[in-house]
């Protein structure tokens, strides 16, 4: 390799890293005003998202979210699932496969 082609790699390297690193200085490609966001999207709010109060709880339920009955019906049906994935799986190892 001939020290010209050494230098122009070098040349090209550097200025390689150079705009990956002014790259990481620049801003969001979503805020500029010609690539930014489409026509139809929703507005930017004015302030960023704040965290939610930690002491704040949710408001309590009007009603409850699952009957007692219903929510028997579904264990019993994941239940009897676990048990037929169980069998199926052990069917499987006994057989050498």
């Amino acid at each position: 390799m001939s020290i010209g082609r050494k230098k122009r790699a070098l040349a090209w390297g550097a200025l390689l890293i150079s705009a990956l690193a002014l790259g990481g200085c620049s801003t969001s490609i979503a805020d500029l005003p010609l690539v930014g966001t489409p026509a139809d999207a929703p507005a930017r709010p004015k302030e960023a998202g704040a965290y939610l109060p930690v002491n704040q709880l949710p408001p309590d339920r009007d009603e409850t979210a699952m009957d007692p009955a219903q929510r028997a019906k579904i264990q019993n049906e994941l239940v009897a699932a676990r048990d037929r994935q169980a069998s199926a799986t052990s069917a499987k190892d006994s057989t050498g496969k």
